[in-house]
């Protein structure tokens, strides 16, 4: 069996498909890249990654196949020899490209692509739902005769991943925050090419404490640009806890462990309101956007992000978006099953009796960075105090600028009213020297003369605080315990709630117990005269 590829994303989507055959001895795969395309480099790269056995396009032209997949219609496929298939790269068929094939026609409907010679050259096309063949039969009768509706194996994955939905999150280190993800199409069209500072811009507007923020984009969009060029252009973005996915796979675990989506015209927002996530548009497409598609209904009913995004998501979670997917998706879970027995129709040979189950997405390898600086609001309400944090270009009010040292940028360390450093728990060298939490914040006070706070973090739930006027305390952050989980706040958030309270508060007796707010969790956080052991405690 030949798997015939142009780019990253076909080949992505040919891999969730691949599980049809395991078990069968009988079936050997190799791969093979279809000259033409644009992002034909990236897709050799990914087929490398794939650990797949490949074979030249002169090789692949010379023999006969039993079978031929693809997932575009793109391409000098129908010189291929052998029962040749075609499945959707996408949810269905939501955008044109003007500069391909015939004007206004997406290309999966286009008949340039689907005849030769007048002729389908594709024995089956396997469609997800009966609006796709309805709209196939329209535009490509002769195509459409040849058509079966099978549903889709990347949401059949997705749905399937939903109960490893905290494991995503746990990796991603979301905690208690909401996830809202943005997606973005490729071309000049896409959110990020007529909003790019959009993740900028909402990172922020939106405590850090309360909100983490995922960026999906096109797989075309990474081979277009390149993860140099990407990581160049996001990287203010990055430094601020952005989640950038990876094209394989940890773009669909983003989608399940995502709290809501922020979306263009491309077909990835589709797959999310499968999961039942609120979506909010961004960007409608321009031209590009095919009139009465699923993602044109959809997005004509969802609230645009023109305002600020917690009002926006509001009027998304009363909306159900499951119906626009039920437009674009049909067989939800039967896919496998369903594409099996076409495909071993086209082989000639009876199916594994096995079940055949998709596998579920691994655990996200990216970790995002974690933001070494914050510009800082505070309210101080007797012993409650409230704290948000924003990236430290932010235009919202703050009251202070916190820094972790030294990871933070030089610029800020020298500048921030709250420094603070994190205890290292690697194994010393053999030859090694520490400096104690006591001798690290007094060093720091002496060093930093704008510095009014010096911290060190020495577990999730104590810290060693200098003060100038209060002199050095052990603070001691109790977590939320609640139907049976455990919940904690950033302790560098409690140190700057604590820092704001002090600088309020210049007569007070310890011990004492203050409330902190910060993003969903309330920590209730005691402070103390320094514990030795805290004042000994080796960073």
């Amino acid at each position: 069996m030949l798997i015939a590829v142009r780019s990253a994303g076909a080949l992505h989507r040919l891999l969730d498909v691949l599980p049809v055959f395991e078990g069968d001895g009988r079936i050997a795969v190799r791969f093979t890249l279809v000259p033409g395309s644009a992002f034909d480099v990236d897709a050799l790269a990914a087929l490398e990654r794939s650990d797949a056995r490949t074979e030249g396009w002169e090789q692949a032209l010379a023999r006969k196949h039993d079978l031929i997949l693809t997932a575009s219609p793109k391409g000098a496929l129908r010189v291929l020899s052998g029962p040749r298939v075609v499945m959707p790269h996408g949810a269905g068929f939501n955008k044109s490209l003007r500069e391909e094939g015939s004007p206004h026609l997406p290309s999966g409907l286009d008949p340039h692509y689907l005849l030769a010679d007048g002729e389908p050259w594709a024995d089956l096309h396997a469609l997800a739902h009966g609006e796709q063949l309805d709209r196939l039969t329209e535009h490509c009768p002769a195509a459409a005769a040849r058509a079966s509706v099978v549903g889709d194996p990347t949401l059949d994955r997705l749905l399937g991943s939903l109960a490893h939905r905290e494991g995503y999150r746990s990796a991603l280190g979301t905690g208690e925050r909401r996830l809202i993800v943005l997606t973005s199409t490729w071309g000049p069209e896409s959110l990020l090419a007529r909003r790019p500072d959009l993740p900028r811009e909402l990172l922020g507007r939106l405590p850090h404490d309360a909100y983490q923020l995922g960026l999906i984009l096109h797989p075309n969009e990474h081979s277009r640009t390149g993860a140099f060029d990407l990581s160049r252009r996001l990287a203010p973005a990055l430094a601020a806890g952005l989640v950038l996915a990876r094209p394989h796979e940890e773009w669909a675990a983003l989608l399940v462990a995502a709290d809501a989506v922020v979306t263009d015209h491309g077909s990835t927002a589709l797959y999310a309101a499968a999961l039942g996530r609120p979506v909010v548009g961004a960007y409608d497409g321009g031209s590009e956007l095919i009139p009465g598609s699923p993602m044109a209904a959809m997005l004509a009913s969802a609230p645009r992000l023109t305002e600020g995004l917690p009002a926006a998501l509001r009027a998304a979670e009363a909306r159900d978006t499951r119906r626009f997917a039920d437009a674009a998706f049909a067989r939800q879970g039967q896919s496998l099953r369903r594409l099996r027995d076409e495909l071993y129709r086209l082989l000639r040979l009876r199916p594994p009796a096995v079940p055949v189950d998709p596998h579920p997405l691994p655990r996200p390898a990216t970790v995002p960075r974690r933001p070494a600086a914050f510009a800082v609001r505070t309210q101080v309400s007797g012993r409650r105090i409230g704290v948000e944090r924003f990236p430290p270009d932010t235009s919202e009010a703050v009251r202070h600028l916190a820094a972790e040292h030294p990871e933070a940028d030089t610029r800020h360390t020298q500048t921030a009213a709250v420094l603070w450093r994190r205890a290292r728990n690697a194994a010393p060298a053999p030859h090694n020297s520490a400096w104690t939490a006591a001798g690290w914040t007094e060093r720091i006070l002496d060093e930093a003369p704008g510095c009014r706070t010096a911290a060190a973090i020495l577990t999730p739930e104590r810290c060693l605080v200098r003060h100038r006027s209060a002199g050095p305390l052990s603070l001691h952050i109790e977590p939320c315990r609640t139907a049976g989980r455990v919940l904690r706040a950033d302790p560098a958030a409690v140190v700057s709630a604590v820092h704001a309270w002090l600088g309020e508060t210049p007569r007070w007796t310890p011990p004492v117990t203050l409330v902190c707010d910060t993003g969903p969790l309330t920590v209730r956080v005691r402070l103390t005269p320094a514990d030795e052991a805290d004042l000994a405690y080796e960073l």
